[in-house]
């Protein structure tokens, strides 16, 4: 379904967020917005914290301009603050304008005010930084007791997440408007503490004129079909896996996570190795038939290639399922069979790789895994989710989602033979291949989450359900805030 440019699940980069707030500009002063913020930030800081001495860094430009503003509603609000900055604002700026108004306690930009203080706020760079930090600010963020980042700490970018030289460990980070991707991934992530998002009214004209290209991933961003009075095991849909002669285990997780979130039937294609899967579920079809006679079947359009085989067996059967004109989603022995490959995998619907399988056929992400993954999925014409701490689902199209909604109990084996059962059960339910893998991993992130510290890949199948019932409700409610705001306010947000 097509994503609303004023979504609140839309993450922009800080080039995007740049080319917001210069078409903010004609709809209403940038002061205005630097007020917001600044008050923004005191807010949160007088919410989460205790009363306490505070030295607000600030940088030359507009994330120095918030520090200004929020230590001038601290000191209304009876806060002993002072003010370091790097270096004057330039003259005319709306920083500028800012600076000016603080007519408070201002102290060297120096190690020893950062020592004497017990709170420091980080309003150096933001997002905005374009340079490794280091030196004389690397030093003094270093020396704080405790941080409050403004938008992100310096030193994390905000595009990918990754730490440019030094960065510090921020208790609370107060953003604004939206989520950059570098807030919600690895390493950055692990860097910003409690985190906030704030309101600072952004006209929705200017939003509306930098479409996203990321998202957050999470209920309203997909919709979940849902079964009527007359539906059936063939319109829920019908999932194949095919199933190795060694590794029988991986394709019954598989299954088995395809029949617990909804999938109408799953059958598994295991040829001469039938035998080894007869004592599975009893609702688990085994097919011992050939598997050119099996692929006859029309209904038979979404099938699941690669766990559990080897890659031999994948040489036998993958191309089988792209010459039938097969939906099919590509993991573990199809991935390893295409290791430095990748037009292997050319044909396929969607590949789910974890960090290890995806550089052995692409390469190494680097510092930019986004971009890795977007052009990934450009080279294969498919959908692409990178699995990790924070999974990354990239279209064809360059579309792109975040998903930060799991647990590190997913890390255990099997997990990920799981999450490709739900995906291809919302294939072949109907939903498009980049909605059904971003939908996959957010419910298979919930169950993980519902599971508890240490589950085990067999305990996931009982939280799918209760899973998707989540989602479906959080689906609507998102759909009910939407019209709401577009009927009764100048933001979503």
């Amino acid at each position: 379904m097509p994503v609303s440019p004023l979504s609140p699940l839309s993450l922009y980069t800080p080039d995007e967020m740049g080319r917001v707030d210069q078409l903010a500009s004609h709809f209403m002063p940038v002061t205005e917005l630097m007020e917001h913020a600044g008050r923004a930030v005191a807010r949160a800081v007088r919410r989460f914290m205790r009363p306490c001495r505070v030295l607000v860094l600030c940088g030359p430009g507009n994330n120095g301009g918030d520090g200004f503003v929020a230590a001038r509603f601290l000191v209304e609000a009876g806060w002993p603050v002072a003010v370091a900055a790097m270096v004057p604002p330039q003259v005319g700026s709306p920083a500028a304008e800012a600076s000016a108004r603080f007519d408070g306690v201002r102290v060297p930009f120096a190690l020893a005010e950062v020592e004497r203080a017990d709170l420091v706020i980080d309003a150096l760079f933001g997002a905005g930084l374009s340079r490794d930090l280091s030196g004389l600010p690397a030093d003094l963020l270093r020396a704080a007791r405790k941080i409050v980042a403004v938008d992100i700490p310096s030193g994390i970018d905000g595009a990918t997440g990754q730490v440019c030289g030094y960065a510090p460990h921020a208790a609370l980070t107060v953003t604004f408007c939206r989520f950059k991707p570098g807030h919600l991934l690895y390493p950055g992530r692990g860097f910003m503490g409690q985190l906030v998002l704030a309101d600072i009214g952004m006209p929705e004209q200017a939003l509306a004129r930098v479409p996203a290209q990321t998202w957050r991933n999470a209920p309203g961003l997909w919709c979940l079909p849902e079964p009527g009075p007359e539906s059936h095991k063939y319109t829920r849909g019908v999932v194949s896996v095919c199933a190795g002669a060694t590794m029988p285990g991986a394709a019954r997780l598989c299954a088995g996570g395809a029949r617990a979130v909804g999938a109408g039937l799953v059958r598994l294609a295991a040829g001469e190795a039938a035998a080894a899967y007869r004592l599975g579920a009893p609702g688990l079809v085994v097919d011992e038939g050939p598997l050119e006679t099996l692929l006859e079947d029309e209904r038979r359009t979404v099938w699941v290639c690669g766990p559990g085989l080897t890659e031999g067996e994948v040489a036998q059967t993958l191309p089988m399922l792209l010459a039938a004109q097969k939906s099919v989603l590509a993991d573990a022995g199809a991935l390893s069979a295409a290791a430095g490959c990748p037009e292997k995998l050319k044909g396929v619907s969607v590949i789910t790789p974890h960090i290890g399988e995806f550089t052995k056929v692409f390469g190494p992400p680097g510092r930019n895994p986004p971009e890795a993954v977007r052009t990934a999925a450009a080279e294969l014409d498919a959908v692409v989710v990178l699995k990790g701490a924070s999974t990354l689902i990239a279209a064809p199209d360059g579309r792109l989602a975040i998903n930060d909604h799991a647990s590190p109990a997913l890390g255990t084996a099997g997990s990920g033979d799981t999450l490709s059962g739900v995906i291809a059960a919302l294939l072949a339910a109907g939903m498009p291949v980049w909605d059904a893998a971003c939908a996959g991993v957010w419910l298979h992130g919930e169950a993980g989450i519902q599971a508890g510290a240490w589950p085990i890949a067999e305990d996931l199948d009982r939280y799918l359900g209760p899973a998707r019932e989540k989602a479906t409700r959080l689906q609507h409610e998102y759909a009910q805030k939407c019209r709401g705001s577009l009927a009764g306010s100048n933001t979503l947000g």
